[in-house]
């Protein structure tokens, strides 16, 4: 079941370009609205730069949920973490987008570009987006989280 149409921010460095592309398309098909906050070349980026583009987003809840692309996506998602109301996910399969949102109500989605192919970006991306937080025993985990820079 596709929930209501939503806007998402999204953001690659160049290693994530190409696949930044294709995930932009495929929101569109699925009737979102993706606003590309860059990179807009292959031309070699710093990632950090753009992660902050959309973790800020997500962070000051101008946007439920963003996506990040990069080689690997880890940077992207290292960088979108050190913002405190970010739950940013590296995800490579349909299991992991969904447990992502199910046990850790991840709002920022974190894709290796350099590893996934149209059809398993479009999959991901589905599953990540129509997947609701189980809350529960699940709900107290994301609170412990918020809080650790508290102690």
């Amino acid at each position: 079941m596709q929930k209501h149409s939503m806007i998402i921010p999204v953001a690659s460095d160049h290693a994530g370009f190409e696949a930044k592309r294709q995930v932009i398309e495929i929101l569109e098909q699925m009737g979102h609205l993706p606003v590309d906050f860059g990179t807009h070349s292959p031309e070699s980026v710093d990632y950090p730069d753009f992660a902050v583009l959309v973790a800020k987003k997500v962070n000051d809840e101008e946007n439920p949920n963003g996506i990040l692309i990069c080689g690997s996506g880890q940077g992207m998602c290292i960088a979108a973490n050190k913002y405190p109301n970010v739950r940013a996910a590296l995800v490579y399969s349909e299991k992991s987008a969904r447990l992502s949102r199910q046990h850790n109500d991840a709002n920022i989605l974190c894709l290796p570009g350099k590893e996934l192919d149209r059809q398993q970006l479009q999959e991901i991306v589905k599953v990540w987006l129509d997947t609701d937080f189980e809350g529960g025993r699940h709900q107290r985990r994301v609170e412990k989280i918020r809080f650790i820079n508290d102690k």
